[in-house]
């Protein structure tokens, strides 16, 4: 009469102790976490107890997580004994995050002018003052600029900055600058659409941040 039971019946009029059972599966740790791209995955496991305490094997069946690339993935746990076979899940949400951004290894390509707006081809990114802000040092191919920038998740903001570069001949010239861009989802690449006024002039253009 016991609706959990593996063999309960819908027509039983007396509970006459003869219900069985599956295993009961707990997971170990949270039924849902968060991981950045690229991170690596370490399956916390599971537990499973047949309705005696009696320990039971548990099978993860974790093919199809992939760390590489932002999505949401599940992972299967399975126990059996005699009576049958008890599932539970847990979903994997993988994300870019403030982990993704810092490095040194990035590289650009841009179509930025190299009088105006001169980008170093390898900048370094650091972390900010919290997880919401990433500094792109090392940002000109002359002395000087740091880009103080806001993220959320993969998208990038960089409010208005003023760099002072040391120019051959003219000394210290202030550029004045804003952007805004976006990390692709294996988070190797970002791109950002950069504003700017300089001394020789003003417009945009755009630079890929690849590693």
């Amino acid at each position: 009469m016991d609706q959990t039971a593996a063999n309960y019946n819908a027509e039983a009029k007396k509970d006459d102790g003869s219900c069985v059972y599956v295993p009961v599966i707990t997971l170990n740790g949270d039924a849902s976490m968060t991981i950045s791209v690229g991170s690596g995955y370490i399956d916390q496991g599971a537990t499973a107890v047949d309705s005696d305490g009696a320990s039971v094997d548990v099978i993860a069946d974790t093919s199809l997580i992939n760390d590489g690339i932002v999505g949401t993935f599940q992972i299967i746990y399975t126990a059996s004994n005699e009576h049958g076979t008890a599932t539970a899940t847990r979903d994997v949400d993988v994300i870019i995050n403030h982990e993704n951004w810092p490095g040194n290894n990035w590289t650009i390509t841009d179509d930025c002018s190299d009088i105006n707006f001169p980008l170093n081809s390898t900048p370094e990114i650091t972390a900010g003052a919290n997880e919401g802000q990433i500094l792109i040092n090392n940002m000109f191919n002359v002395i000087g600029g740091t880009a103080i920038c806001q993220i959320d998740g993969a998208s990038i903001n960089i409010p208005e900055n003023i760099a002072s570069l040391s120019v051959p001949l003219l000394g210290s010239v202030d550029v004045t600058y804003s952007g805004f861009g976006t990390m692709n989802d294996t988070g190797d690449s970002f791109v950002v659409t950069y504003i700017y006024n300089a001394i020789f002039g003003s417009g945009t253009c755009t630079a890929t941040y690849s590693k």
